[in-house]
């Protein structure tokens, strides 16, 4: 199967709202044959579900609730198991249709969660959304910002066998950790001018997936990432790796359908 798969994009965002289609064929002329879109809260699932519906062969839907909750438009705070709970319902109604469980994870960054009694919480929504995950067969696509150990440490903790962990800033010795329990792990385009790039020289490429994370986490800072920009981290990975770049998308890609079998019945292959 040639081709990439975008494995943690966010194309429900309001930043595609007025050009999706043109996003989306510019995507397939780079060469994307599909991608994963993820969820941060219930308020998005609906339009993730139609997108894929009106993408249908292209986007994969994966619903869960990230750790960092919208207040308003200028506030966030951590996720507490009241937003799992106003989530459920269109979870088990899509349950069928979706290819992961994600945008789940922990974020332990001081601004967003500043108490042990904050953390504990997200660690509660995670640990549900594990048991969701393994209760319905389906693999975890992982946010970990500032909490890479902790993250790493859960999922093993809890059994979780299926997991994605995507644009991981943990130490290259952590991320090894999840690499010896069977995680793999997703780079982004932003990659090139990350600190992050002695994770990939340390990851070994089975347990590599691309990602672009659009709309952030681009090549340029504060420039709107699209999944059309995939290409950049698998040849940041080749040239790391001294490999060629069809090997990496090779290896990537059979990495992202062994991961997400579903993809195989969107896909027909």
């Amino acid at each position: 199967m040639q081709g990439y798969i975008d494995c943690h994009c966010h194309i429900s965002a309001a930043e595609f709202d007025n050009d999706i289609d043109v996003v989306i064929e510019n995507a397939k002329k780079a060469g994307v044959i599909a991608l994963l879109a993820v969820a941060e809260h219930a308020g998005e699932f609906e339009k993730i579900i139609k997108l894929s519906q009106r993408f249908s062969g292209f986007i994969a839907p994966s619903l869960g609730v990230h750790p960092v909750q919208a207040v308003d438009e200028t506030q966030q705070r951590g996720a507490v198991l009241e937003d799992l709970e106003a989530a459920m319902p269109q979870i088990e109604k899509y349950k069928n249709h979706l290819v992961a469980i994600g945008e789940v994870g922990l974020d332990f960054t001081p601004r967003f969660v500043s108490s042990d009694a904050g953390k504990d919480q997200q660690r509660q929504v995670l640990i549900r959304q594990v048991e969701i995950a393994k209760r319905l067969g389906l693999p975890l696509n992982v946010h970990s910002r500032s909490a890479g150990r902790p993250t790493i440490q859960l999922l093993k903790d809890q059994g979780a066998e299926n997991v994605l962990l995507h644009a991981f800033d943990g130490k290259p010795s952590v991320a090894m950790e999840g690499v010896k329990a069977g995680y793999f792990f997703s780079i982004p385009p932003s990659i090139i001018r990350s600190e992050q790039q002695k994770l990939v020289k340390q990851l070994p490429l089975e347990n590599m997936c691309l990602e672009t994370d659009s709309p952030a986490l681009g090549p340029e800072k504060q420039v709107r990432n699209e999944p059309k920009n995939i290409s950049i981290c698998a040849e940041y990975i080749a040239k790391i790796k001294g490999v060629p770049v069809e090997r990496v998308v090779e290896v990537t890609t059979q990495n992202a359908l062994r991961l997400f079998p579903k993809l195989k019945t969107l896909l027909a292959i």
